[in-house]
């Protein structure tokens, strides 16, 4: 891969004043050949395997964070969905794995590991059960890990059986943790059509069809995207498109140069790279700000829509030239306590649950990290959860819902995680229920699209 010396002096403003990072590298480590029928093996098992798996990750790394001036933020492991791995052992309580997982993490000092997953999008075994059962216990008692359930593809349609269970599952997990506002809620991923090689948390996992170890980047740069934008005042919408894609050809480029490095000093294979804008709390490193640069005057203001369609279509156009793996979700994030602007929007009422979640027709990812007054009732939290998985479901896409009730808070508090998770106001729900319709429950049939064999 050639890079001009253009190329460097502008990777280098980037770094330096908009804010350029790897957003995270995750190495994702099949656990397949850890299972076994007695729990202390298999426990044994996946501890060895992943520590054996990481020795020398997060060194390399910071090596490759030297050699090349990039800011890496995160470091994480990926692991092959638990309730598929302990699935043989026939027990109930598969809470000793949580703990064991994130023994492991704090051993090789990563800040996530993900896979405490079930793919439940056609039916719920009794593995998957007792993983789910287990889930909001597992994230009160561990630092580092992260969990998933899969409720939705095109192919099978909508489990509402899964989604009402989740909606139960998310309140148990916020009052376990209430003295942290709900925080372990900000670990768990509600998805439809879940990517197998996702790198951002909480909704990574090791796919079955990935290889034994691979290497994930997610890449990020909202202020840069954002300070390009501000750079060519009198574009065209055609040319700002433009604009944006060679802009994210260059960003990309960045991540595959990392990817492959990384890859190849720690003899893995080279997975994909997310072409993803993933804000923070810091300011202006915000998505929100980019939709204002380009002529929203807040937003969730009108046009707000149309906006983010042009910025994710234009990210993954150029991100696609930029690499030859891509992957993951790639496009938008619009989480909403890790992007200040957009918390500010939704503190001033601009920005409502509804009109975030008609976002989501048109970004990466969904409903993510908004934060419900504390008394929403586990029924409501599952049918805004159907509605985020149905837009998924019905327009072929990965989406997902990261809701949190804040135990004891109300509409228009602050709801405050820290570090990247950042804080929040409460937003509004609806007091319309559905109950009724949950109660019914079953499946929803997929959709006519996915008869395309």
């Amino acid at each position: 891969m050639l890079i001009s010396p253009g190329e460097i002096l502008e990777t280098i403003r980037m770094i330096e004043s908009e804010k350029l990072d790897i957003r995270t590298i995750t190495m994702g480590i099949s656990l397949r050949d850890c299972i076994t029928n007695r729990l202390s093996i298999s426990a044994d098992k996946i501890y060895k395997k992943i520590t054996s798996s990481a020795q020398g990750f997060i060194k390399t790394a910071e090596e490759i964070q030297t050699k090349f001036g990039i800011p890496i933020i995160n470091k994480r492991i990926a692991v092959t969905p638990i309730a598929y791995v302990a699935e043989s052992l026939e027990i109930k309580d598969f809470l000793p794995l949580a703990h064991i997982l994130d023994k492991a993490a704090k051993e090789v000092v990563i800040d996530f590991i993900g896979g405490y997953s079930a793919l439940v999008h056609k039916g719920i075994t009794p593995g998957d059960q007792s993983l789910m059962e287990s889930i909001p216990q597992a994230l009160a008692e561990t630092e580092r890990v992260c969990s998933s359930i899969n409720v939705a593809t095109t192919k099978a349609g909508i489990n509402m059986d899964a989604i009402t269970l989740m909606g139960k599952i998310i309140k148990d997990a916020a009052e376990l943790t209430a003295e942290k506002d709900g925080i372990g809620c900000a670990k768990l991923v509600t998805f439809a059509n879940i990517p197998e090689d996702n790198p951002f948390m909480a909704g990574a996992y090791h796919g079955m069809g990935e290889g034994e170890k691979v290497i994930n980047i997610g890449i990020s740069g909202p202020g840069v995207i954002r300070a390009t934008v501000e750079r060519h005042p009198d574009a065209s919408l055609q040319e700002l498109a433009d604009i944006i894609k060679r802009t994210a050809f260059k960003i990309t480029r960045v991540g595959e140069l990392v990817a492959r490095e990384a890859a190849s000093r720690l003899e893995c294979n080279l997975g994909i790279i997310d072409l993803s804008l993933a804000p923070t709390p810091i300011e202006g490193d915000s998505v929100a700000l980019v939709l204002e640069a380009m002529g929203i005057e807040r937003c969730g203001g009108p046009g707000s829509i149309a906006a983010l369609a042009l910025l994710n279509d234009a990210m993954k156009k150029g991100g696609a030239m930029g690499t030859s793996s891509p992957g993951g979700l790639s496009g938008a994030f619009i989480p909403v306590s890790e992007d200040f602007a957009m918390a500010k929007a939704v503190e001033d009422k601009i920005l409502s649950l509804e009109k975030l979640e008609t976002m989501t027709s048109v970004c990466s990812v969904g409903l993510d990290m908004i934060a419900l007054p504390g008394k929403t009732s586990a029924e409501t939290i599952s049918a805004i959860i159907a509605d985020e998985i149905s837009i998924g479901v019905f327009n072929n896409k990965s989406t997902a819902c990261r809701l949190i009730p804040v135990p004891g808070k109300e509409e228009g508090e602050r709801a405050v995680f820290g570090g990247l998770l950042g804080e929040t106001p409460i937003i509004a729900v609806s007091k319309v229920k559905a109950d009724n319709f949950l109660r019914r429950g079953g499946r929803i049939p997929p959709p006519l699209r996915s008869l395309n064999n």
